[in-house]
């Protein structure tokens, strides 16, 4: 129904150009209200779609980045384990040098004269030198020169000698020496020990005489202590160097490697392999009562023998080449990640600053806008009223 007023041209011109006025007046007022030139897509359905395209993917970087600095921090942990685990490696170094230095003697003398055997065969005296069974054979009415001769032949020079009077023996040996049994002690005129006995394999040594003192024995079983000591704080640290439930050092296997996403579909990413770095990853061994040598008898280990220690000594050596390799591909693990980190970041920025330039609005330029439109519209005011001159002066004879 159309209505009944009728409004001159002029008028009508004017009255549409405030219409649109306070049409883009409201525009711009939306836009200044909101920050956003497309705020639906009504407003522009290729920009608003890129846009939120553009979002989605910098929520789904923004959701990874949580995994990949977990990932960070499960590998600094592990190399932080790695690093405590090396100075305990160290600290075994100087615990198995410290064995190494400590001498063992064994010196005193007989407490009665040697008597020259009375018999027509040699008299053999059985003997463990460090664990080792040997024997020295003294001839038939051998002198205590003689005796000395045959017992420095079995244990090594110089362990054996005489006393300034000439008739006792003198022990001076840079070993562990002991008798086979109280009878060997006797024959030489040592007093036959008593107590505790050693046995060496299916051996056993007699008591070690009164007469003789054995030193660096009990001292290199003390370290052997504190070394193995140190062997299970490696298996504790290993086993604490964890983060979120993730352990890189504890052992190997497909369960404890870390794989870290860089993308949502899961392509790209970074696969951790786990290590062992315990005792027994780094191939130590708690020392025994055995020997670790081949056909190694029980009662020689505890750091008695130099060969052990030498031996273990290569094994601390391989044990901080293994986790000297294992930190530095830890290192240029995390360098990757770290990196992707960073490029993450950035990416997101750059993915949030596009969509940003599609659908923000310029809140300089709408301010100047509805400046410029509420002078648009005080001047399309003034301007219909002008219009409108002409009908007013006609009333104006009306009345």
């Amino acid at each position: 129904m159309s209505s009944g007023v009728t409004l001159t041209s002029a008028t009508r011109q004017n009255l549409l150009s405030l219409q649109d006025t306070a049409s883009l007046t409201a525009t711009t007022q939306n836009r200044l209200a909101t920050g956003k030139k497309v705020s639906s897509a009504l407003d522009n359905p290729v920009t608003f779609f890129t846009s939120k395209s553009l979002d989605q993917r910098s929520g789904d970087l923004s959701n990874l980045l949580d995994g990949i600095s977990n990932g960070v921090q499960a590998i600094q942990a592990a190399n932080q384990g790695i690093t405590s685990i090396q100075k305990l490696v160290d600290q075994a170094k100087s615990v198995a040098n410290q064995a190494l230095s400590t001498q063992i003697t064994t010196t005193g003398t007989a407490g009665t004269a040697y008597a020259t055997p009375n018999t027509s065969a040699a008299t053999t005296i059985s003997l463990f030198v460090n664990g080792s069974s040997t024997s020295a054979s003294i001839p038939a009415n051998a002198t205590i020169d003689q005796a000395i001769s045959a017992l420095n032949t079995a244990v090594g020079a110089g362990s054996f000698s005489k006393d300034t009077t000439g008739t006792k023996l003198v022990v001076n040996a840079s070993s562990d020496v002991e008798f086979a049994t109280s009878g060997d002690q006797t024959k030489l005129g040592f007093t036959a020990g008593s107590g505790n006995t050693t046995t060496y394999g299916s051996t056993t040594a007699a008591a070690q005489s009164a007469d003789l003192t054995v030193s660096g024995v009990s001292a290199r079983a003390t370290l052997a202590t504190q070394y193995n000591s140190l062997l299970t704080q490696i298996d504790q640290l290993a086993g604490d160097s964890s983060y979120n439930g993730t352990n890189l050092i504890a052992g190997k296997g497909t369960n404890n490697n870390l794989t870290i996403n860089f993308n949502a579909k899961g392509n790209s990413n970074l696969t951790v392999t786990a290590t062992d770095e315990t005792s027994n990853g780094l191939g130590l061994k708690a020392i025994t009562g055995t020997s670790a040598g081949t056909g190694g008898l029980a009662g020689q280990g505890n750091f008695l023998l130099n060969n052990d220690i030498n031996s273990t000594m290569n094994n601390l050596t391989a044990a901080s080449n293994q986790l000297r390799s294992d930190s530095s591909t830890f290192g240029s693990a995390l360098s990757v990640v770290q990196n992707r980190q960073d490029f993450t970041k950035n990416l997101i920025n750059v993915l949030d600053t596009g969509s940003a330039n599609l659908t923000n609005a310029d809140l300089n330029e709408e301010a100047a806008n509805s400046q410029a439109l509420s002078t648009r519209q005080s001047l399309g005011i003034s301007a219909l009223s002008l219009a409108n001159t002409a009908q007013q002066g006609i009333l104006q004879l009306l009345r």
